[in-house]
């Protein structure tokens, strides 16, 4: 996601100011107000109080007792009896290492046993990096607490050039985090300033403010969408974040929105205002089921804990009561790591045994099989699958109850047909297949911060990322990405036609990200679909109009509904062009639907992020946006 035009919203009339800049290939364009009126005077940052070790000294010996399971060399696994300073300088030498690592092959998982760090008089603070998971391993968040920070910071490019728009691929979860610590402005709240792929859940923030951006250091300070889910926070300031998803948590108040910002279920959210401010609100989550995750009890033992299905959800699963679910020991789980073959883990999966993939990058050479139903697949430290040769990395079979959580699946130099199917291909409407009676809408498979990555680390192909062909699929927060900038990018060298096919029935989306395939960036056959919260760019880099245009249609829509569907709906949408390898390209539209009354639309938008040109919103509705205003979106706030 580039930097586009920003709008903060003061209390008091904003003063904004003109800023351009370009960092590979991520536009830098646009204006800026960042008023913040829960803060006062803020100070310059401070240095991290804590010396930071290198790399060479981190002791994974350390970290984790001799009787922990093996999850490989980049877990750390931590005590609260362990000094502060211990755990200062294993968490400093990571964050060192990963701050810049964007395209690197490390992983890191730092797991927190039940307990409390740090003090008010010393804290302990956590910057998180790349390719880093920062998680407690209680059966409660409050069972884990932080006296300090867990902190994403933007990364300056130069002194006068700090933005988070391309600080992906890291998280944190199940745990509290007490907001002390630090100095000047660095204490103001606790910083989460990151883009896509980098999820907060199972969070409980108290003692300060919550930042999703960092307005500690220069300028321009943008960041462009995230996802929180099952947490609760006090004040949230989300300052110049373009477009963000809060799905089933508890706010304590909302500062200001951009374009984009979404709330389902959560209590304390804004009312519905699109688009001005740009919030949607939807009362509760269609359907919902929170992300499954480690933990340890008081005798020492693990077991991952998979939350149960909720319908019409609201507020958080854990506030008022242990969160409902079952408790899957880790006896039970092949815990693989990055040498194993596929081979060993489609047998271990054919054994019964879940699949637990420590961190690191794998290479898969055939497709990775779920077949039975309930089967877990779980990440820790951003754990990758990497196509060989033309691989399918992951297939899901028509079952129900499968989770498949905390997985990046990268292309290989040899196109893919898809980097992961649910389901097996579907038959024409009307035939047997049409509908199966395999799945269960009671016990939906799941994907959960599932991401695709076509290009950035090295070249990729792939006709599609993600294929779903099951009905009662839940995908909850997905980002598909057609590399805008890294390694292997470029028109005909990271190929991909489409970020995500949807051809199963009652499937719902809760956090759908996809941006720069070269065709249809999502596409949507089924019946009876639901999205909440879409966000997407059309590709940067078409040559030529000849070159991105099909049946007389300029460019490809982002959000495509097929024809056939009779029912569909979706709150909160946008769609975003930035043409800067040809400026005078223009693509007909951002959505494309049926016009029928079953297919409901709300609360879109499109932008012009500084080239290009967007005519329409959705079919021949919505005026264009084109370099005339330059991040000034063009809304429809309900269409069908």
């Amino acid at each position: 996601m580039p930097l586009a035009h920003l709008r903060c919203r003061r209390a008091a009339h904003p003063t904004p100011f003109r800023a351009s800049t370009h960092h590979q290939g991520r536009l830098l364009a646009g204006a800026v107000a960042v008023a913040l009126g829960v803060l006062g005077a803020v100070a310059a940052p401070a240095a991290n109080a804590a010396p930071a070790a290198t790399p060479s000294a981190m002791n994974p010996a350390k970290a984790a007792p001799a009787a922990a399971p093996d999850f490989g060399p980049n877990v750390r696994i931590f005590d609260p009896g362990m000094p502060v300073a211990d755990i200062q300088a294993e968490v400093d030498a990571i964050a060192a290492q990963q701050v810049d690592d964007e395209m690197g092959t490390n992983r890191y998982s730092l797991l927190f046993k039940p307990g409390t760090y740090g003090s008010p008089e010393t804290p302990l603070i956590i910057q998180v990096g790349y390719s880093t998971e920062v998680a407690g391993l209680g059966a409660s968040p409050t069972d884990v607490t932080i006296n300090g920070h867990v902190d994403a910071y933007n990364r300056c490019l130069s002194a006068d050039n700090c933005i988070a728009l391309n600080n992906f691929w890291r998280s944190v979860s199940n745990l509290t985090i007490n907001v002390t610590g630090l100095d000047g402005c660095r204490s103001s709240a606790n910083f989460w300033a990151a883009s896509q792929a980098s999820p907060m859940r199972r969070v409980n923030v108290t003692g300060g403010n919550l930042s999703l951006m960092d307005y500690c250091t220069a300028g321009p300070q943008y960041a462009s969408g995230g996802f929180i889910a099952d947490s609760k926070t006090g004040a949230v300031i989300n300052g110049s974040q373009q477009q963000y998803l809060v799905r089933d948590s508890s706010i304590g108040s909302w500062s200001n929105g951009v374009w984009n910002q979404v709330f389902s279920g959560v209590n304390g959210a804004p009312a519905q205002s699109f688009p001005d401010p740009p919030y949607t609100t939807v009362a509760s989550t269609p359907v919902s089921r929170e992300k499954p995750y480690l933990t340890l009890d008081a005798a020492g033992r693990y077991a991952v804990f998979v939350p149960a299905v909720r319908k019409d959800s609201t507020g958080t699963t854990w506030e008022n009561g242990p969160t409902a679910g079952r408790s899957i020991p880790l006896s039970d789980f092949f815990l693989a790591r990055p040498s194993d073959t596929v081979q060993v883990i489609n047998a271990q999966l054919a054994r019964g045994k879940h699949l637990l993939l420590t961190p690191g990058v794998y290479d898969i050479d055939r497709s990775i099989n779920v077949k039975r139903a309930n089967t877990v697949v779980l990440g820790l430290g951003m754990a990758t699958l990497t196509a060989v040769d033309g691989a399918v990395p992951l297939t899901v079979a028509d079952v129900p109850g499968v989770d498949i959580a905390a997985v990046t699946i990268d292309a290989g130099e040899t196109n893919s047909p898809a980097l992961m199917r649910v389901g097996t291909q579907r038959a024409a409407k009307g035939s047997a297949r049409a509908h199966n009676s395999w799945t269960d809408p009671a016990n939906p498979t799941t994907l959960h911060d599932v991401f695709f990555r076509i290009g950035g680390p090295h070249v990729g192909k792939a006709t599609v990322s993600l294929e779903v062909n099951s009905n009662d699929v839940l995908l909850d927060h997905i980002w598909a990405w057609r590399a805008d900038h890294g390694n292997g990018v470029g028109w005909t060298t990271n190929t991909a036609q489409n970020g995500v096919i949807i051809n199963g029935d009652d499937v719902t989306a809760t956090g759908l990200f996809v941006e720069h395939y070269q065709q249809y960036k999502v596409i949507w056959n089924g019946e009876r679909g639901r999205t909440v919260f879409f966000q997407n760019e059309l590709p940067y880099d078409a040559p030529n109009q000849a070159a991105w245009q099909h049946d007389g249609v300029l460019g490809w829509a982002g959000y495509k509904v097929a024809d056939s569907v009779r029912t569909h709906e979706l709150w909160g949408g946008g769609s975003y062009v930035y043409n800067n390898v040809n400026p005078l390209i223009h693509a007909t539209r951002g959505f494309e639907v049926p016009v029928t009354p079953g297919v409901r639309l709300h609360s879109l938008l499109t932008v012009n992020l500084g080239a290009g040109t967007l005519d329409h919103v959705i079919n021949d509705t919505g005026a264009p946006v084109s370099t005339d205003a330059v991040g000034q979106p063009s809304y429809v706030a309900d269409f069908g």
